[in-house]
This record gives structure tokens, sequence and C-alpha cells, in this order.
């Protein structure tokens, strides 16, 4: 007998997985996925909503790029930020990272 005669006679009488058994692994890494990765990433991106839409006139944030600054107008879209004397400059609100609290300087 020949080595690839062998191989297939072994593969023949092996007993097959059931094809629910892979079916419902599938779903066990799915649901960890979720509950590691998925979940805390929405819970994450609601806070971060909530605080955007909380966020007044007079309040020092910083940006997603990194620049200082205090809200000086709040307009549909975008907030102006005043960032120096004389300098003010216009992001969108999704550009604000987080508010920097008085307490914290």
């Amino acid at each position: 007998m020949d080595l690839v005669t062998v191989i297939f006679a072994q593969g023949e009488g092996a007993p097959q997985g059931s094809p629910f058994g892979s079916f419902g692994i599938m779903i066990l890494i799915f649901l960890a996925m979720y509950f590691l990765l998925i979940a805390p990433q929405r819970k994450k991106q609601k806070e971060h909503q909530k605080l955007i839409a909380n966020l007044q006139s007079g309040e020092d944030v910083v940006t997603t790029g990194g620049i200082y600054g205090s809200i000086t107008n709040v307009k549909e879209d975008r907030f102006v930020l005043k960032v120096a004397d004389n300098t003010k400059i216009e992001i969108a609100k999704s550009a604000v990272a987080s508010v920097i609290s008085k307490d914290s300087e």
C-alpha cells in the first residue's frame, strides 16, 4: 500500500463533528467579543455624546488635537474656542476630547 491510500483509509472511518457544535463555538466567540470590546466602546461613546451635549460657554476643554481653550460660543454643530488673547478658533463638537475641571488646576 502506498502512503496516500493509508491516509485516505484512516480519514474515512474518523467520526465527523457536529456542524451545530462548531456553530455554537462561533456564537460563544461572538458573545465574548461583544462583551469585551463592543459594549464598553458603546458606553464610552454615549458618555462622550452626553459630555458634548452639556458643554456651555466658559468651560475649559481639550481637543483631540491637544489644543487647550475656553468655549466662548456654542453653535449648532461647532464650538468657538478662545485659545489665546485675541485668538479664537472654531472646532467641530466631536473634536472635544475632555473638559478640564477647575479643581485640577
